[in-house]
């Protein structure tokens, strides 16, 4: 599945980000990650895209997700199965 599909803005030490990037891993999706505390234009992008500035701020099939739910996840998911499985 392609990574340019879905972006995840976290810190390395919020565990919702951990869970979401586990869960994206272990469905088999791949995914670009952007760490905004280093870096500031990530920083600022997510703020644009969200209006928040908690993370994770996850971005698929033009849906934006600020924080982790596993049940949305793989609602926004689902364009992207679909795509893949034509």
């Amino acid at each position: 599945m392609a990574s340019e599909e879905i972006k995840i803005y976290s810190t390395p030490t919020c565990p919702y980000c951990r869970m979401a990037k586990e869960f994206l891993s272990q469905k088999g999706y791949t995914y670009t990650e952007y760490d905004v505390t280093k870096d500031r234009a990530a920083l600022d992008e997510m703020v644009k895209i969200s209006g928040a500035r908690s993370v994770p701020v996850i971005v698929a099939c033009n849906e934006v997700m600020v924080g982790f739910e596993r049940t949305r996840l793989e609602q926004m998911l689902s364009c992207i199965k679909q795509r893949t499985d034509l």
